[in-house]
């Protein structure tokens, strides 16, 4: 059974599900920031010693929401908040920059789109609350928005960045909670991946070394959730899910060679693969899920969040 170990972070993340975001993004932006450097890490506060929560990439952009001090900024990467170091980031209060989806937040008001950014300029469009539009750049704590046909801009204030459309897939289960737990399966991911290279040793808890089931059960852990403790076990963790409807941050489960249900487990990492403390490199690895030998012993997964 599974126990997140934070109520808090559990009363967050429901919150999160009713707003599209997993992590929801603090109103109001400083502008935006381009990372300048092969590789910047996103930390959960301003310090290189701090947790990961992800890592960009050159040319990726962040949303600037505040100066943090000492050379750091808080920033809004993929609707994940952190810090990043602004040393490796170019920032500029004005640019025309493809971010993503946008929610809008009005107290139950709509927000009126204006032609430029100001409340001088003219009134173009309104929203209603929890609208959602395309954001596509940003001017002087303004977001630029596309929505139906027309472009305007809309104060940042009343406003979080998503990292998926709202709406009906046509299957009775809704984008916001799809993109909710995508965007927290996707955390798992990006966390999981700092353990690539790392030993495999029957009986690894982590963080060191790990052995399949010590390498999900620490990484869950991470993250607030507590797993069984062995392939076979952890199967009873979550709900199942085929493998047409595989998530990043599913678990996924392989049997070979032994009477018991599951063998071995992995995490989904997406477009068909898998990361998993490997018995046959005996490191953390990426794996292939789509063909091969994981292909032909699969067994199943199960979604945890």
């Amino acid at each position: 059974m599974i126990q997140p170990a934070k109520l808090l972070r559990t009363a967050v993340l429901t919150i999160a599900l009713s707003a599209l975001c997993v992590v929801g993004a603090s109103a109001a932006s400083v502008g935006v920031g381009t990372v300048n450097t092969d590789a910047l890490r996103l930390r959960d506060s301003a310090s290189t010693t701090a947790t990961i929560l992800g890592t960009a990439s050159k040319g990726d952009t962040v949303v600037v929401l505040a100066d943090a001090g000492n050379g750091w900024y808080k920033v809004d990467y993929k609707s994940v908040e952190g810090y990043m170091s602004g040393e490796y980031l170019d920032i500029a209060q004005k640019a025309d920059v493809t971010i993503g989806y946008g929610l809008v937040q009005s107290d139950g008001a709509t927000l009126n789109v204006r032609s430029g950014p100001g409340t001088t300029y003219s009134k173009v469009a309104t929203l209603n609350d929890n609208a959602v539009v395309n954001i596509v750049g940003i001017d002087n704590g303004w977001y630029k928005i596309t929505t139906n046909g027309v472009t305007g801009y809309v104060s940042s204030d009343y406003m979080v960045t998503c990292k998926d459309s709202a709406g009906s897939r046509g299957d009775g289960t809704t984008a916001v909670a799809v993109a909710a737990s995508t965007s927290l399966g996707q955390q798992v991911v990006d966390y999981a991946k700092q353990y690539l290279g790392c030993p495999y040793v029957y009986g690894g808890n982590g963080p060191s070394c790990f052995d399949c089931s010590g390498f999900t059960s620490y990484v869950y852990r991470h993250f607030g959730y507590t797993l069984n403790r062995t392939a076979s076990t952890q199967l009873s963790n979550g709900t199942s899910v085929s493998k047409s409807e595989l998530q990043p941050g599913d678990l996924v489960f392989f049997k070979y060679n032994t009477s018991k249900a599951a063998s071995h487990v992995g995490i989904y990492i997406g477009n068909g693969q898998f990361i998993h403390a490997s018995t046959n490199t005996y490191t953390v690895k990426i794996d292939d899920l789509t063909s091969g030998h994981y292909a032909n012993v699969y067994v199943g997964a199960r979604r945890i969040l």
